[in-house]
């Protein structure tokens, strides 16, 4: 499978989910001027899920039906996802530059894919783990304190210095589960995960924000944050959970990764952020790793087990099922014993052994 293969809809989802949350980073810290870090992480989840349910109310899309186990995974998401790692995001911006915050946030592509292999099973082969690796240097790196590599040897960094990229990779932390439990439910529209995830997280987000003192900022404020928000967090929520059902939790964060270098672009080009020699050494080591990871090929001889599920397909070499549709459609159906080779992702249906 090579890298810009047409009809790639995984790879493609998962790349222009990666640029407009990469964009959203520097945005969001420059709002965070005028919006408290809590007040502007639910104004930021509200605008997502309050965007993606104009656009469903206006298409006039069916709400989809749950199990109860998918509604807990879509609620542990929710919870991780929209509760937890945004509120770490803003205050973890507020004490750091936004490049430098944009490339720390490729923890997050390492710690899903961390995830994926330990609890949801999926293959690493070695060129995925030595791209981690490379990603998990440069996040240090950015991490360390401004003085340089004597201040933080002889202990002089401070918790202040340290908590920011703390926080931050926290924040990853959170979203990483978020994206493992998401997967769970990746069958789903994704505009509704996407609008679902948006509202719970933007309400609770502002809740806690007004009981803890905040105020509403002015209304170009508000309006730019929900903007940015329904870009950045709804529309790429929804590309990401599409590159989720194609490629797996381990491969779609991959790709996410190249996020960060959008934000560190961006920060540099537009907000005139200094380009230090930690932001140019892991700019390299990190895109190192991502190449290493949107690069790798994996083909081999595999057996697909007989599988009866609900999705959204058409009739490709996995969906050879009797009836007549050209197009997308969606309908439980099922798969029948099936042996062959061909390069492929850890998806809804290759969950194999190695």
């Amino acid at each position: 499978m090579t890298f810009f293969s047409a009809g790639n809809i995984g790879l493609w989802s998962a790349l222009a989910s990666a640029f407009l949350f990469g964009a959203g980073t520097p945005l969001a810290k420059n709002l965070l001027g005028q919006v408290s870090p809590w007040l502007l992480a639910g104004l930021l989840y509200a605008g997502s899920g309050l965007g993606l349910l104009v656009y469903r109310t206006s298409k006039n899309l069916p709400r989809p039906q749950l199990s109860r186990v998918e509604s807990l995974w879509l609620l542990a998401a929710v919870v991780c996802g929209g509760g937890a790692a945004p509120v770490l995001l803003m205050f973890g911006l507020s004490g750091i530059a936004a490049s430098h915050a944009s490339l720390l946030l490729n923890a997050e592509a390492v710690l899903t894919t961390l995830l994926a292999w330990a609890l949801f099973k999926e293959h690493l082969g070695r060129r995925i783990v030595l791209g981690m690796a490379l990603i998990v240097a440069g996040a240090l790196l950015l991490g360390w304190p401004s003085g340089g590599l004597s201040e933080g040897l002889s202990g002089g960094a401070t918790l202040a210095e340290l908590w920011p990229a703390a926080a931050i990779v926290l924040a990853c932390a959170f979203w990483a589960l978020d994206n493992n439990l998401t997967r769970k439910v990746a069958h789903v529209d994704a505009s509704w995960i996407a609008c679902v995830k948006g509202l719970s997280a933007g309400l609770g987000n502002l809740l806690l924000a007004f009981l803890l003192g905040a105020t509403w900022p002015s209304v170009p404020s508000m309006f730019a944050a929900m903007t940015v928000g329904f870009l950045a967090y709804g529309v790429s929520l929804a590309l990401f959970v599409v590159a989720l059902r194609h490629l797996g939790a381990s491969r779609a964060g991959a790709y996410f990764s190249t996020a960060p270098f959008v934000g560190a672009v961006i920060s540099v080009v537009f907000y005139a952020e200094p380009v230090t020699w930690q932001l140019g050494l892991a700019s390299a080591l990190m895109g190192w790793g991502v190449w290493l990871h949107v690069t790798e090929n994996h083909a081999h001889f595999h057996a697909h087990e007989p599988l009866v599920h609900t999705h959204e397909h058409t009739h490709d070499s996995h969906h050879q099922h009797g009836h007549c549709d050209t197009g997308s459609h969606t309908h439980a159906h099922r798969h029948e014993p099936l042996n062959h080779s061909h390069a492929h992702f850890p998806d809804a249906h290759h969950r194999h052994q190695h």
